[in-house]
């Protein structure tokens, strides 16, 4: 039986047909995915910023236990995905960002990178479900595919005590 996880994935829209992919890699990898996200399958049709992030976002975010950052080209300039990041953060939400095939040159969204207890993966199924798990904590090194033990953008923490 496989492991059952509420993730809310994190996209730009031009990216919806690569959500049916990232589920299946996360599905053979042994994890069941029910998946909180807004796509073309589930659209929303509000106009206004506030009611879309008080009453569509936040709800579907805070149902998660995780969100997937789907990272592509776009991905980094999406002030909406940005704001689902810092928001989930915010709720205490283990963040995981993945690398679509053939994007591991795109830029990391802003509040990822601020995130250093986030992770970023490659497109291997077993990496990305252990990071939903919490079983990893390094990123992946997007150029040999392998583990990245701290980001170049990470900045260290230093305790006041």
């Amino acid at each position: 039986m496989a492991d059952k996880k509420n993730i809310f994935i994190s996209h730009v829209h031009e990216d919806d047909n690569l959500l049916p992919k990232l589920k299946d890699l996360i599905g053979r990898a042994g994890m069941e995915v029910r998946d909180g996200s807004i796509n073309s399958n589930k659209p929303n049709e509000a106009q206004n910023e506030d009611y879309i992030k008080r009453e569509i976002l936040a709800p579907r975010i805070q149902w998660a236990s995780t969100l997937v950052v789907l990272i592509t080209h776009e991905t980094a300039q999406s002030d909406w995905v940005n704001w689902e990041i810092k928001y989930a953060i915010e709720q205490g939400k283990n963040v995981v960002g993945v690398f679509a095939q053939g994007a591991t040159d795109a830029d990391i969204p802003e509040e990822l990178r601020k995130h250093g207890d986030a992770v970023v993966v490659g497109w291997q199924g077993d990496r990305v479900v252990d990071a939903i798990n919490g079983k990893i904590r390094e990123w992946d090194d997007p150029v040999t595919g392998g583990p990245r033990t701290t980001p170049d953008w990470v900045v260290k923490r230093y305790s006041c005590g």
